[in-house]
């Protein structure tokens, strides 16, 4: 994930979990997940989590399991619990119990939907059947176009759709929201599962295909075979026009604004006034094209491919979409046999429940934050973390003073920055408003398209006004948090702020080292390798000196070799540049809670707790939040398409602070062990 919106951790929701509590003692740390026989300075993770990583095991519907999920159940089960009580009472029409009620209760009505069959869709189905040319066929794509995409996932869609919309504010104009287009089209993950000839990737793509041909089967579709072979034939030459996550992340290369009267002669294929009007767009004057090439490129196939196979495309993936959840049971057990078992390992299906309350967190977000924030984060705990960021705000400024390779004047510019970010903590101060939005108790598959479609024209609202520095990309039920460059804002969701990440009865070592790091870890977002390309107010400007952006680069380079090292599966590395945002992030934001952590001691020593020293306690803390373990597949998938280095990799980046040499001395030879003038320190 890259470019725009950087999140902490990659998407958990769908597929990670813990089996075993996280045995906190007084020092915060879990002592028994310790493994002793390992030395810190070959392997830090395996020394922090690796006698739990021998007991811990992936549940059978999970694709990983670790600390982070431990706080995901526990947000899981809450929500569960506020949703399943929404109906009690018979709330009034149209409040959002009535909503999160009517919602749930559709969804889970799984004989209602098996009597359903394909019946919902038949309308949209029929709609695809009549298209007659290449004219119609442009319109029925921008009628699909939806605001489901933004950069972090540039290279990475897994929308249903030839193209994604993002609205935010303008590159270089930050007072108006603009649109934005990003290239989409694929059925699996990402390029990679289609352009590389490796054998775990061959098999995929016949899986793949076994798995469109067994789809269109089971809606009746005529020559599915031959169908499902120019499907895959046509999103392979999608995946070939697509650029790569690397080159998605240079933001001066994502910087395009065409003009809509131009796409006509810039990408030729495609009959572009028919599409702007069926997506509501054929007001807007002007566009961001992320990917200008790949656009260019989709509108030549749009020409170019047989009108019969661009309706397949279409059909498959009207299907596709709602296969998981919301099609009777032969599609929901096709769809997990693809998206679950092949592509990530998992060998269960979640609980019809688990899927339910991730639906209705998904299409009524904001409706359940409110009532989950009432219910389970007092004002207390809002104030003690917001008191923890100024800390750590103040520890970057103050850090900021003693880089001895960065000029005057690029010190001043950034500690602008610093001043002017803006920090969400727990739950936005404004919430959506739903009241609009139409719920059935007997419509699942309805429900959910109505609520795409209301966030689409929520979204396309937006266009052509001031930016609002204050809205939330997160709910708050989100176990997350997310850096936003453009808006120079920062959301740390209240599921997040919950042990072992932040405990308000644990010793600050622990504190600081997990939730101090991630908050840590957003402030430096701000300034890694994309967003030290914003200035204060969110505008795409260079307020580097010539030097200072030299050194800045080549600091940046080391880390990228340094990642590059590490090996994941048997011949599958991580791919540093691809890494590098959330690496720097990483590193500079551990440094900096460390220096907010000593901050916080005012001027004492740490007690010894448990055994370990202050300084020790905090950077196993920062590990052990880190803890993972996850299926090979998954793996594969998160170090192919993803930009987060996976958690144990993430651990080591202790290898970089000076203090975590003092703590755990390290000795030269070592496999972590970094000479003091190989060590990385960006921030």
């Amino acid at each position: 994930m890259a470019t725009i919106h950087r999140l902490l951790a990659a998407s958990i929701a769908c597929g990670l979990a813990s089996t075993s509590a996280f045995a906190a003692q007084p020092s915060g740390i879990d002592l028994k997940g310790i493994d002793h026989s390992v030395q810190p300075g070959d392997d830090f993770d395996g020394y922090a989590n690796g006698t739990w990583k021998k007991t811990a095991e992936i549940p059978a519907d999970r694709a990983s399991t670790g600390v982070f999920l431990e706080v995901f159940q526990k947000a899981e089960k809450r929500n569960a619990e506020l949703i399943k009580a929404a109906g009690e009472g018979n709330p009034a029409a149209g409040s959002n119990e009535r909503l999160i009620a009517d919602y749930y209760k559709a969804y889970m009505d799984e004989a209602a939907i098996e009597k359903a069959g394909l019946e919902p869709l038949k309308p949209a189905l029929a709609k695809i059947d009549a298209i007659k040319d290449k004219g119609e066929l442009s319109t029925a794509l921008g009628a699909q176009l939806r605001a489901d995409v933004d950069p972090i996932n540039a290279t990475n869609l897994d929308t249903e759709h030839l193209l994604g919309l993002f609205v935010a504010q303008g590159l270089e104009d930050p007072s108006r929201n603009v649109p934005y287009l990003l290239q989409g089209g694929l059925g699996m993950p990402n390029r990679d599962y289609y352009l590389k000839n490796d054998k775990d990737m061959v098999e995929t793509r016949t899986k793949y295909q076994a798995y469109v041909q067994a789809i269109l089967t089971e809606a009746g579709t005529p020559d599915a075979a031959a169908k499902a072979k120019a499907i895959v034939a046509l999103e392979t030459k999608l995946a070939q026009a697509q650029l790569s996550i690397v080159e998605s992340e240079d933001i001066h290369k994502a910087n395009n604004p065409w003009p809509r009267t131009s796409f006509a002669t810039k990408a030729p294929g495609i009959d572009w006034n028919a599409y702007f009007k069926a997506a509501g767009l054929d007001d807007q004057p002007t566009f961001i094209v992320w990917q200008p090439s790949t656009v260019t490129k989709f509108a030549a196939l749009v020409a170019s491919e047989p009108l019969d196979t661009w309706k397949a495309w279409l059909r498959f993936h009207t299907i596709n979409e709602n296969a998981s959840g919301l099609l009777p049971k032969t599609y929901d057990d096709l769809a997990f046999g693809f998206y679950g078992k092949t592509l990530t390992g998992t060998p269960k299906q979640r609980d019809r429940w688990k899927r339910g309350v991730s639906r209705v967190n998904v299409d009524l977000g904001d409706a359940v934050g409110q009532i989950y924030v009432k219910k389970y984060f007092p004002a207390s705990s809002r104030t003690e973390v917001q008191d923890m960021v100024k800390n750590i705000l103040k520890a970057f400024d103050e850090r900021v003073d003693t880089l001895d390779w960065m000029s005057a004047g690029t010190k001043q510019k950034a500690k602008a920055k610093i001043a002017t970010i803006k920090v969400g903590v727990g739950y936005p101060d404004t919430w959506r408003d739903y009241s609009g939005l139409e719920v059935r108790p007997d419509d699942p598959l309805g429900n959910h398209q109505r609520a795409e479609l209301a966030e689409y024209r929520h979204q396309v609202a937006k266009l052509g006004k001031p930016v609002d520095r204050d809205e939330w990309w997160m709910t708050p039920q989100t176990v997350n948090a997310v850096n936003l460059p453009l808006q120079n804002a920062l959301n740390f969701p209240a599921a997040i702020l919950e042990a072992p990440f932040f405990d308000p009865k644990a010793d600050p070592a622990a504190n600081y080292g997990s939730i101090g790091a991630v908050i840590g870890h957003e402030i430096s977002h701000s300034f890694d390798n994309t967003g030290a390309e914003f200035d204060a107010q969110g505008r795409l400007a260079n307020w580097w000196t010539p030097a200072d952006e030299k050194h800045f680069k080549e600091a940046g380079q080391r880390l990228v070799a340094q990642f590059n090292q590490y090996e994941a599966l048997p011949g599958l590395h991580i791919n540093g540049q691809q890494t590098l945002g959330e690496n720097i992030a990483d590193v500079s934001g551990l440094a900096i809670a460390y220096a907010a952590y000593k901050e916080s001691l005012g001027g004492k020593p740490a007690p010894v707790i448990d055994g370990l020293t202050g300084d020790q306690r905090f950077f196993l803390a920062f590990a052990q939040s880190w803890r993972t373990k996850t299926r090979d597949a998954a793996l594969r998938q998160q170090v192919i398409g993803d930009g987060h280095a996976p958690g144990q990799f993430r651990a080591q980046t202790v290898r970089n602070l000076d203090p975590w040499y003092d703590a755990f001395q390290p000795k030269p030879g070592q496999k972590l062990y970094l000479d003091p003038k190989q060590r990385v320190r960006i921030w």
